[in-house]
């Protein structure tokens, strides 16, 4: 069983883990599957809106589509969302590329 069906197949028992979803969503950019890849990160991201690593990922995705706008609001909410959370890490990974976008 590849890796996207036993991802599937966890979510089957709980639909709701973010963390599944997150991984799922990165196994869908390895297979250039951006679209089924953003549909799930926006998922964690409206359940959890505390699953910080999602707004990096999601960033990254709406850069590669061309959506310079909706990438940059997501790593700000991203920023925000991770200094709350005293997440020194996830902020600097986070503002380096908004940085990297806006300049």
């Amino acid at each position: 069983m590849d890796r996207i069906s036993k991802l599937k197949a966890f979510l089957e028992s709980s639909p709701d883990d973010s963390f599944l979803k997150h991984a799922l969503a990165l196994e869908y950019i390895k297979l250039n599957d951006d679209d089924a890849a953003r549909r799930l990160f926006e998922e964690v991201l409206e359940r959890e809106p505390g699953y910080v690593g999602s707004y990096y990922h999601l960033g990254k995705l709406l850069e590669r589509a061309g959506e310079q706008d909706a990438a940059c609001s997501i790593y700000e909410k991203g920023m925000a969302v991770a200094k709350a959370a005293n997440d020194k890490h996830a902020y600097n990974e986070l503002q380096a590329a908004h940085e990297d976008l806006m300049y």
